[in-house]
């Protein structure tokens, strides 16, 4: 769900866009990028520039270890959390990053909104749900820039009706007199499955070619819990396993919340854009630590599994999370990559999207579709 490791604690957020632990810090010349401006080779009308733009949505991350703390009392809304939970998290992003202890996601977040905002012509703006620059400070910000419509783009494609409303609501809450056209989800979006197809395609070439044979594919999106997906009963009765996705009982798994059938969906047509792959599994990853079943099947399991059937070498992509953090830096080049390892199995991941020209071109298509229905709808 392009979220940071911390996503797994399901931290909600009030109704007013707040975090309800009170530990919002002020945002500060560092942390907050005001609206990112275009390279125009014409200039507009004052007007057009002043009433139209993009927000960007992402999760946000500290920009050290020792801030991790205050991080973690925004996820989880303030609600206390063992100090052995804190430090493993310390310590996993102790192993990532340059320096060691950084997430690159707000960097990368930026970089993908000025591609956006070179490529569109319009102010873009980037707001993160648990770290600084908030949401509900840019968007304020977006007000005192004269901004009137918005189109606004949540950064995790795959729509979870549970995460991405905390995501708009914490728009909404401080939009005032801006018009907003919020993009649900985005799961089928052409461009987006290019952009996962043209790393896949290099990773998977390179890694056949020196293994010898074609290597078989895991496709990962962020694990949920499973009674934010599941309509009724909310638990599961004692004893019985989480559903797997796909199922073979559809109806028994329906539910009100699409994000595990788009997680997959997105995985289907990456997958077609790169025919060479002998074949194909899906897992969900970073499972949480809260209480309650998690949907799977896990990574580790499907791992388990390939080396059963005596597979020595597997890619491994993500399709639900836009740029490198902890979940990709620590959980897979890390965790997963230890694991396959140590089932005798090379596991290697493609490059991630970063600052993807088709990346920007998917999400310039989003933008210009979202501006035109605000206009439609004046």
């Amino acid at each position: 769900m392009g979220d940071e490791l911390t996503e797994k604690f399901e931290a909600p957020i009030d109704a007013g866009g707040k975090h309800t632990s009170g530990a919002k810090a002020p945002i500060d010349s560092v942390a907050f990028m005001p609206g990112i401006n275009p390279r125009l080779t014409s200039k507009p009308s004052s007007s057009a520039v002043s009433k139209r733009a993009v927000l960007l949505l992402a999760h946000g991350t500290p920009g050290n270890v020792d801030e991790i703390p205050e991080y973690l009392r925004n996820v989880v809304s303030g609600r206390p959390m063992p100090q052995s939970v804190i430090e493993e998290i310390q310590h996993r992003y102790s192993l990532i990053g340059e320096p060691r202890g950084h997430s690159p996601l707000t960097e990368l977040t930026m970089e993908q909104g000025a591609l956006l905002a070179a490529e569109l012509g319009e102010r873009v703006y980037v707001g993160m749900r648990n770290w600084r620059p908030y949401i509900a400070d840019v968007v304020k910000q977006m007000r005192a820039d004269g901004v009137e419509e918005a189109a606004v783009i949540c950064l995790a494609p795959q729509n979870s009706r549970t995460s991405v409303g905390l995501y708009r609501r914490a728009a909404q809450a401080e939009a005032g007199g801006i018009r907003m056209d919020f993009l649900e989800g985005w799961a089928e979006e052409p461009f987006l499955a290019e952009a996962f197809a043209e790393r896949l395609q290099v990773a998977h070439r390179k890694l056949s070619h020196e293994v010898g044979q074609p290597a078989p594919v895991i496709f990962t999106a962020h694990s949920v819990p499973l009674r934010t997906i599941q309509a009724a009963p909310t638990q599961p009765e004692a004893g019985v396993r989480p559903i797997h996705w796909p199922t073979s009982n559809p109806a028994a798994a329906a539910g009100p919340d699409p994000y595990a059938d788009e997680a997959q969906l997105t995985a289907q047509l990456v997958a077609e854009r790169v025919p060479e792959i002998p074949n194909w599994r899906f897992a969900f990853q970073s499972q949480g630590a809260s209480g309650g079943p998690w949907i799977g099947p896990t990574v580790e399991a499907t791992l388990d599994g390939l080396a059963a059937e005596g597979v020595k070498a597997v890619i491994l992509q993500p399709i639900g999370f836009l740029c490198d953090h902890v979940e990709i830096l620590y959980d897979i080049d890390i965790a997963f990559r230890d694991h396959a390892a140590k089932l005798g199995m090379r596991l290697e991941r493609p490059e991630s999207l970063n600052g993807s020209a088709m990346l920007t071109r998917a999400l310039a298509k989003l933008a210009r579709e979202g501006l035109m229905r605000l206009e439609a709808t004046a």
